[in-house]
């Protein structure tokens, strides 16, 4: 059913779908930015495709591409037919994409996200903010070339009317993992906070390293080697040899 959908694509859109691949049974379409919305649209409300479950949208990040930096890529099935599809566009630095939130509530905060995360925005968003972020915070963290050890401003504590909100437990609550000197920390003690760090300070890494693994890879290999013996075929000792002899 899912080639259907691509058959419908290219039969009403033509040449406006730019390509179509069905890699591993996943089934999909790339159409052109300026296209986006109107291919969503046509997804769910053609009575013959009804694609009316949003499923994801996300974007994927190519700094080094010259021709569009993002990838924008929403993933919808149909109810009706259990029919899957992902549509796909390109998108250069700085553009904005229609917005999808009036075709399906659930791209609201999908689209939230992305901008949050690769700071994509989306032209006609009804709110277009920050999700899991806040607003003060600096660039966009899924981006590949986001500094890793890049420290946020600080943010004071902010009371909120009719919100049962938490105040910080300590000095350093909600503070950016970079401007906190864990390998001074925890030097000498047997506590990590991340693999590379717990190399640094000379730890086992994982639990395939730990004592408690070790012990169970002992009593398995005790165990297998009882299994062995058992498995074996004994041999009749000498003196009931004898006797068996004897009786002939």
């Amino acid at each position: 059913m899912s080639q259907a959908v691509v058959d419908r694509l290219q039969t009403q859109f033509a040449e406006r779908v730019l390509e179509a691949s069905d890699a591993f049974g996943d089934h999909e379409v790339v159409v052109a930015m300026k296209d986006w919305a109107e291919v969503a649209e046509f997804l769910k409300s053609d009575a013959e495709l009804q694609m009316d479950h949003f499923i994801d949208l996300t974007a994927i990040d190519y700094p080094e591409r010259e021709s569009a930096r993002f990838d924008l890529v929403l993933t919808m099935r149909s109810s009706v037919n259990s029919a899957r599809i992902r549509l796909r566009t390109y998108v250069k630095e700085g553009e904005e994409p229609a917005t999808l939130s009036a075709t399906w509530a659930g791209a609201n905060w999908a689209e939230r996200e992305v901008w949050d995360m690769f700071g994509i925005k989306f032209q006609g968003h009804p709110d277009m903010r920050r999700i899991l972020l806040y607003e003060e915070f600096v660039g966009h963290p899924l981006r590949k070339d986001y500094p890793i050890d890049k420290a946020q401003p600080l943010v004071p504590y902010r009371e909120v009317d009719d919100i049962d909100k938490l105040p910080p437990f300590g000095i350093e609550e909600g503070q950016p993992f970079s401007r906190i000197d864990w390998e001074s920390r925890l030097a000498g003690r047997d506590n990590q906070v991340s693999p590379a760090i717990g190399v640094q300070q000379g730890q086992r890494r994982t639990l395939s390293d730990s004592e408690a693994a070790q012990q169970i890879q002992a009593r398995i290999a005790e165990r297998m080697s009882k299994e062995a013996e058992a498995a074996q075929p004994t041999e009749q000792p000498l003196a009931d040899r004898s006797e068996e002899g004897s009786g002939e």
